[in-house]
């Protein structure tokens, strides 16, 4: 006999939506700075930065500098929706190394 799978309380409802809208977010900004930015490089490069071309710039340099920021604020907002869902992990001891 297989077993029903249990129904999703609203508060876990709740999180995974949150988790997900995120998620997509996070790709969303991801695709934009991965591929848009950089297929308007020639438009982009009429713009310029400390006498670089804007183009250039966001190939060499900008998306990277986005890309570290996007992990910082996803890892951060992750932690605030798991902690209001109370499914965050706990604090280490003082002492503990951390896994």
């Amino acid at each position: 006999m297989a077993k029903r799978p249990r129904q999703r309380t609203p508060g876990e409802t709740l999180w995974w939506g949150r988790t997900v809208r995120l998620a997509i977010s996070a790709l969303a900004v991801w695709f934009v700075f991965g591929f848009l930015v950089h297929g308007f490089v020639f438009q982009l490069n009429d713009i310029t930065i400390a006498d670089f071309p804007l183009g250039f710039y966001m190939a060499a340099q900008g998306s990277l500098v986005v890309f570290v920021a996007l992990i910082f604020w996803f890892c951060g907002r992750q932690e605030a929706i798991d902690r209001n869902a109370g499914v965050a992990e706990p604090e280490p001891v003082r002492g503990e190394m951390p896994l």
